[in-house]
């Protein structure tokens, strides 16, 4: 499920949901994954239905490149509801891996350090940094596979092309792996249960209670 909004002059943004929308067509009506797998974009994301969502949610992902601030305080929230979170060194991530322990998170991708060496290199010109894996995602979405794309392929040439400013690329990689051990844990209940019930039992210092007071 991926929520969320875009002003009506953001193009990319649009870009983006027109390719979340069409990759969920195409995945949920494939009939080989059934009901197995289902993508859902959720327009207009607000307080609103984030009381519905978020106590229902297992897992949250806040991603945005660390140093950028962009990843807000809804985080907690997950936390406090007994989600897991996975997620950059970036905004509240941050501030929660301190009181919850990183233990209890899925972390990965570049620190701020790491970002600015990777932007310094783009800088002077580094390319071919794609790799297979992520080079065959670009190829298939630009290939049609999932219909009419072409609005977000200059996007896509952007990124190969030494414009990756969010080092979105280079924290693929990392993304995947963490995303392999979350899908490890997940069949470990004892673990899983144990990792959400401790980030409950420390994310009190987020409390509303608190900050009034």
């Amino acid at each position: 499920m991926i929520g969320g909004k875009a002003a009506p002059g953001y193009y990319n943004a649009k870009a983006i949901i027109k390719l979340i929308t069409a990759v969920s067509f195409k995945v949920n009506n494939d009939t080989s994954v059934g009901d197995l797998l289902k993508v859902v974009f959720l327009p207009n994301y607000n307080v609103s239905s984030a009381q519905i969502i978020i106590p229902a949610a297992e897992l949250s992902q806040h991603i945005s490149t660390a140093g950028m601030e962009a990843s807000g305080t809804s985080n907690m929230k997950f936390v406090m509801n007994g989600g897991l979170i996975i997620g950059t060194m970036d905004g509240a991530n941050v501030e929660i891996s301190e009181k919850i322990g990183t233990q209890n998170m899925f972390i990965f991708g570049e620190l701020v350090d790491g970002v600015s060496k990777i932007r310094k290199e783009l800088h002077e010109g580094k390319t071919g940094y794609l790799g297979g894996r992520l080079k065959r995602v670009f190829d298939t979405i630009k290939s049609g596979f999932f219909g009419d794309t072409q609005m977000c392929h200059h996007i896509l040439d952007d990124l190969a092309e030494g414009r990756d400013h969010y080092i979105t690329c280079f924290d693929f990689y990392p993304y995947v792996d963490a995303q392999d051990k979350v899908d490890l844990t997940y069949r470990d209940y004892r673990k899983w249960t144990k990792m959400a019930i401790e980030g409950v039992a420390m994310s009190g210092f987020f409390s509303s209670d608190r900050t009034i007071s």
